[in-house]
């Protein structure tokens, strides 16, 4: 056997769902026996069978991979509470495995798998496709790629209807429906100390908190999830600021992104340059623009 074929042939293996018992299935993906597809391509010692040896890898496999999704959103469990975050974790992994050599990667396509497959969160779909969305944000700003930053006077200098802007890669913007912002703090808080209350205590205030922000009436949040010496924070914007920064990002010049932002906006004409220049001075000091 080939290694592509000796790899391929692993990982569908290792790859397979754990039994409910956390074992590994006895049924190979080719339908056949487990242990007889094993014994193709894993030698057995004096201690352990083919099975046995590859068993290990299956269940390592699955035990990582969990409990990365476990620390990359303890929001989204929070929301769907412990045992079906777990469930649907195996569910969204069955569909999205691994296809990166780093495990940071895993959540990449979570909200669109959570769109697809709504029965997850049920009447909480909108306030966990917002979580996941924020988690993922956060996972993207902490380490992307920062580009040297325009300085507030080179915008200045450089201002025009016609300037195209580019926004650093880590940003990352976010209209969202539920102040999952406040939520999620709270939850990485209670889910990291242990030391001032007992766990059960803690489950009990990360339920109720999470029932009173689902209990509210979804209302338009905008937020720019940023990086600043290493740390990632959420900073909510106004809504014309959103568009503004949205166009921006996808390559159009500033005065068509400006006009775009306050074409339906209650926004006084007479409030609009002010608001506009203090917006571009803070995006400007926080190093959001990159020159092209």
């Amino acid at each position: 056997m080939r290694l592509a074929a000796l790899q391929r042939t692993m990982a569908r293996a290792v790859m397979q769902p754990l039994t409910p018992s956390e074992r590994m299935q006895n049924t190979a993906p080719d339908g056949k026996s487990m242990r007889a597809y094993a014994s193709r391509f894993i030698k057995p010692n004096d201690r352990l069978t083919s099975f046995e040896r590859l068993e290990i890898y299956n269940r390592q496999y699955w035990f990582r991979v969990l409990s990365s999704m476990i620390e990359d959103f303890p929001g989204l469990r929070a929301v769907l509470g412990d045992k079906k975050f777990e469930a649907m974790s195996k569910a969204y992994l069955v569909d999205c495995p691994s296809q990166s050599f780093t495990l940071r990667n895993l959540g990449a396509r979570l909200e669109a798998w959570l769109r697809k497959h709504p029965k997850w969160a049920g009447p909480k779909q909108v306030l966990a496709i917002d979580i996941a969305r924020l988690e993922w944000a956060d996972i993207e700003a902490f380490d992307g790629k920062a580009e040297p930053a325009l300085r507030p006077e080179d915008l200045h200098a450089d201002a025009g209807a016609k300037l195209k802007l580019r926004l650093q890669p880590y940003l990352r913007l976010l209209d969202l429906q539920y102040p999952v912002d406040d939520l999620l703090p709270e939850v990485r808080k209670e889910h990291e100390d242990t030391d001032f209350a007992s766990n059960a205590f803690q489950e009990r205030h990360k339920r109720k908190r999470v029932q009173a922000v689902a209990k509210l009436k979804p209302a338009e949040i905008f937020l720019a999830v940023h990086r600043v010496d290493d740390s990632v924070y959420f900073r909510r914007i106004e809504r014309e600021e959103f568009v503004i920064l949205s166009a921006l990002w996808d390559g159009k010049p500033l005065g068509k992104a400006i006009e775009t932002a306050f074409r339906k906006s209650r926004v006084p004409a007479a409030e609009r340059a002010g608001l506009v220049q203090q917006w571009f001075q803070n995006c400007a000091t926080l190093g959001w623009f990159c020159a092209r």
